[in-house]
């Protein structure tokens, strides 16, 4: 049997975590998840995380680093987990969710998480209060033109305090 890749993305933006509501099917409606959704043959795990979340929450991203592990769905069907980097846009619930929240670190348990994203969450916090990782304040994977995340913030603050 073929396994088909259901990504998910944590979501992370100024030190939180994107929660989303299931809205369906009746099973999972009401627990939260990481959204995100099914790899298309041919495209790659990233750029399904990209097209799933403009989808569902209306958001341009970055995908960063795959949490590692992998969670059964159901036969045929594993779940993988990538942090992602807000780049635009305001989350909306536009597609299988009805509510979504940013969680800091300390509030990721007050809300009921299905059973399989639970321990991408964890990690996800643990990477959020430990500043480790990519899903916040470093910088991000290297650009084919040799900068980092840290040029690009470094040249926007210059500019906003006059070359200071």
């Amino acid at each position: 049997m073929t396994v088909r890749v259901v990504v998910g993305g944590a979501l992370c933006h100024e030190g939180r975590l994107l929660a989303a509501r299931r809205s369906a099917p009746p099973e999972l409606a009401g627990r939260w998840e990481l959204p995100g959704g099914k790899a298309e043959p041919g495209e790659s795990v990233p750029e399904a995380l990209v097209r799933e979340l403009r989808e569902e929450l209306g958001v341009e991203t970055e995908p960063l680093e795959r949490i590692p592990g992998e969670w059964p769905l159901k036969p045929g069907l594993v779940l993988h987990v990538w942090t992602a980097r807000l780049l635009s846009g305001e989350p909306a619930p536009l597609e299988d969710h009805d509510e979504l929240r940013w969680l800091g670190p300390d509030e990721l348990d007050s809300v009921d998480w299905l059973d399989q994203d639970r321990p991408a969450v964890a990690e996800a916090g643990r990477r959020l209060r430990g500043g480790r990782g990519r899903a916040e304040g470093s910088p991000g994977p290297t650009r084919q033109d040799g900068r980092d995340g840290r040029d690009e913030r470094r040249e926007r603050h210059t500019r906003s305090h006059g070359g200071a």
